[in-house]
């Protein structure tokens, strides 16, 4: 096949789509700015401290499995997927922890003697977020929904007329507290809204899915490393014939009567039958696409989701308090998420989450240390915030919270890195520096987010966390799986 595929961008959905277009035939040239491919799931070394800088938990890897699978290779053969043991180490005001786990009996145990009257209401709350997922899963995360003619197949006939006890109408805060009494819990349980950018006071509860697709088909860890995914999927992408090309920049997607000609690389006409961009498509539509002002004020209406401010600390000493994953929470939670996103300001107290992958990988750190990524909830760019003020603010937050628990961790730093909102922005291109593309926080958004083929431009097609069905690795994956699909249906490829 001689058709030409532009791909803009080297994050998972770009990659995902790259190899599915490759593995089909098509020419696939992938255009990167940055020294190297992955985008937000990236890595870093601050002398002997090695960081992942994105995503630090693998879910549904049956959707990675699948894209090797159909690439030609073995996944196992690759990547080691380590299961998490606990799932996270959760720290509450009050000075309780609990130790969360995808195991069913060591987690009723663990709920039972931290709350005795929940136990039952664990089970209850898994078997609802199950049906929730076993309702949508097909439709909403492994389906285009914007192209009518998938929806209406005879298999989906049965769901569609179910899709009332998806609980869309309810917040995924009204639909945790139905079933759990201890306000503890319900913050637990409330922040898997955040795996989406949302606010769980104002999301709907159909993405209470989230906990379900963590409890109940596991939490994974990739040994070596998060980013050991993107690596392996560029080998396999060059071995496919991707032509890949780093630290250049796309300026603009070129098109006329409403079709796609190509895209203008540093200044440059590279011609293309076909564009899959892998950018968010917000700043697609105004930075990249020139003569749609309706499309470009229609997207910037839609709120960006969370930001986040990251420091990546090289810790001097091992604290046995800690596992690889764990969340420290603020006293009053929908305090914290109404100042972040109606007031677009940092929070007075953040919850802190924290992973420590030299927990799992020893060589992350030296014999002595370990490698802390810290990662705080922070408001998308806007008018007043004061990022270099807050920066120190938070540095001082996290430091006295950690002292709560017993750890003084403020002279045992030995190396640091720090990410705030304009990062994101000028490093990966995110819409005002949000980390998961556009929020959920109404009915409708949480299953209207943009579609994976453009209606204004014949051959343009996106794909990554801003566009359907969302952001995580496993969702990303599924965005280039279906924009690589339909355009192979446009060139009459039948899969």
């Amino acid at each position: 096949m001689d058709k030409i595929v532009a791909v803009i961008g080297g994050g998972l959905g770009a990659l995902s789509g790259a190899i599915r277009l490759a593995r089909l035939g098509f020419k696939v040239q992938l255009f990167e700015q940055n020294d190297k491919l992955g985008g937000k799931m990236n890595e870093i070394k601050l002398g002997p401290y090695r960081f992942d800088t994105g995503p630090s938990l693998l879910t549904m890897p049956f959707v990675v499995e699948d894209l090797f699978s159909f690439a030609g290779f073995e996944c196992a053969s690759w990547l080691e997927f380590a299961p998490l043991e606990p799932l996270c180490r959760y720290f509450f005001p009050d000075g309780s922890v609990i130790d969360a786990s995808v195991d069913r009996e060591k987690m009723l145990a663990a709920v039972a003697k931290f709350s005795p009257a929940e136990a039952e209401a664990y089970e209850k709350f898994l078997a609802y977020a199950a049906q929730i997922y076993h309702l949508t899963a097909e439709i909403f995360l492994f389906t285009p929904i914007h192209e009518r003619q998938k929806l209406i197949r005879w298999r989906y006939l049965p769901l569609l007329f179910k899709l009332h006890k998806i609980d869309a109408f309810r917040t995924v805060h009204q639909g945790v507290a139905r079933f759990f009494h201890d306000s503890r819990l319900i913050q637990l349980f409330d922040r898997y809204a955040t795996y989406n950018g949302s606010n769980p006071f104002q999301a709907p509860a159909t993405l209470n899915i989230i906990p379900y697709v963590e409890y109940g088909l596991g939490g994974y860890y990739i040994k070596g490393g998060m980013y050991r995914l993107i690596d392996a999927l560029e080998k396999i992408a060059r071995n496919l014939g991707v032509e890949i090309q780093t630290s250049v920049r796309v300026d603009k997607i070129l098109w006329s009567n409403k079709r796609v000609r190509g895209i203008i690389v540093n200044g440059a006409m590279v011609l293309a039958d076909y564009v899959l961009c892998g950018a968010d498509v917000v700043v697609a539509y105004n930075a990249l696409i020139d003569g749609l002002p309706a499309g470009r004020q229609k997207l910037n209406r839609l709120e960006a989701s969370l930001s986040g401010m990251v420091f990546l600390w090289g810790v001097g000493k091992k604290y046995p308090q800690l596992h690889q994953h764990n969340i420290i929470f603020s006293a009053d939670y929908q305090r914290e998420f109404t100042q972040i996103f109606q007031e677009c300001r940092a929070p007075d107290e953040p919850t802190i989450y924290i992973a420590i992958t030299s927990k799992t990988d020893p060589e992350h750190a030296p014999l002595y240390g370990e490698n802390w990524f810290v990662m705080l909830n922070m408001p998308y760019l806007a008018e007043g915030q004061r990022w270099e003020m807050e920066k120190g603010r938070m540095r001082s937050i996290v430091f006295k919270k950690l002292r709560e628990i017993g750890i003084d961790l403020s002279r045992n730093i030995e190396a640091e890195a720090v990410y705030m909102p304009a990062d994101f922005c000028q490093l990966y291109a995110s819409n005002r520096g949000s980390i998961y593309g556009i929020s959920s926080n109404n009915r409708s958004m949480a299953f209207k987010r943009p579609a994976n083929r453009s209606r204004d431009i014949k051959g343009l097609y996106f794909a990554g966390g801003s566009v359907h069905p969302g952001g995580g690795i496993p969702l990303v994956l599924l965005s280039g799986k279906m924009a690589a699909e339909l355009i192979a249906e446009a060139e009459g490829i039948k899969l």
